[in-house]
């Protein structure tokens, strides 16, 4: 991985957002480049989340569920890094070997950081979903095993019948090879060691079928992995961090509160 930017006060537009930050540069390659920011707190706790933001595998929403969260995440003593992934190509999973080396590069680096190795989580909106689940479901004993995930209206399944068409055709194709549907669906790939998750999702939403969400708190359930799944009666899709949502008071409050008294406690004890 190489570093091309360290702990910089950043200028323009994201001045106010942070103390201080840092931009590393994952992979770059035909596919495109991999970019992490990270932006540090002045009073941190240890803990990380990494955000991968939606977009479909087409593009990333990188504002409402990106980098409008820094200040909020930061204030909780938070450092939080928001990865701009590469998109699949030809049915590479791109995203997830961004997603892997993200949470990897964080935990390498937790001690000159000041951060708890055992205390990084992987956040992820529709799409970034998807994304966010999967390093949660495929990462048993590796460096990219994240210690919790939040997910925001996540795409959790190929499944055709509650999956988002575009979503699954832009990451395995509209004829996926044999295996990728499953492997893929994440609400099947869950076990004991999948870390403990915070979901939340529109009953409106008419873009990815709750049934998305509720399929994956039955299987991290049925695995006794500890989970809360908030549904909010409107909204629709694509949120993320905006304010015009109706619930927001509520899910930012909620999910605050399991940041600092379940997360929190839980990977100060590991």
């Amino acid at each position: 991985m190489k570093k091309i930017l360290t702990i910089l006060a950043l200028a323009s537009g994201l001045s106010a957002l942070a103390a201080s930050s840092e931009e590393v540069i994952l992979a770059q390659n035909e596919a495109g480049t991999a970019k992490l920011t990270i932006f540090y707190p002045d009073q941190p706790n240890g803990m990380t989340v990494i955000m991968c933001p939606g977009g479909g595998y087409e593009h990333l929403a990188t504002s409402h569920e990106g980098y409008d969260m820094v200040d909020w995440i930061n204030g909780m003593g938070i450092t939080y890094a928001v990865l701009e992934y590469r998109m699949p190509k030809e049915q590479v999973p791109y995203p997830m070997m961004d997603a892997n080396a993200a949470v990897a590069y964080m935990r390498e680096n937790a001690e000159k950081h000041q951060l708890n190795p055992q205390a990084i989580g992987i956040m992820g909106a529709s799409a970034g979903g998807n994304l966010a689940s999967y390093v949660a479901t495929h990462n048993d004993d590796t460096p990219s095993h994240p210690n919790f995930q939040v997910l925001f209206y996540p795409v959790i399944s190929m499944d055709p019948a509650i999956t988002h068409q575009g979503t699954r055709n832009n990451l395995i194709g509209q004829n996926p090879a044999p295996g990728n549907v499953a492997k893929y669906s994440n609400e099947l790939q869950v076990t004991p060691n999948t870390p403990m998750a915070f979901i939340m999702h529109s009953s409106d939403d008419g873009a990815v079928p709750p049934e998305n969400s509720i399929r994956y708190f039955q299987a991290l359930l049925a695995n006794n992995v500890p989970a809360e799944l908030h549904f909010y009666p409107t909204g629709g899709h694509g949120w993320g961090y905006k304010e015009s949502f109706p619930y927001r008071p509520q899910w930012t409050e909620a999910l605050a509160y399991w940041l600092q008294n379940v997360v929190l406690p839980s990977v100060n004890q590991q």
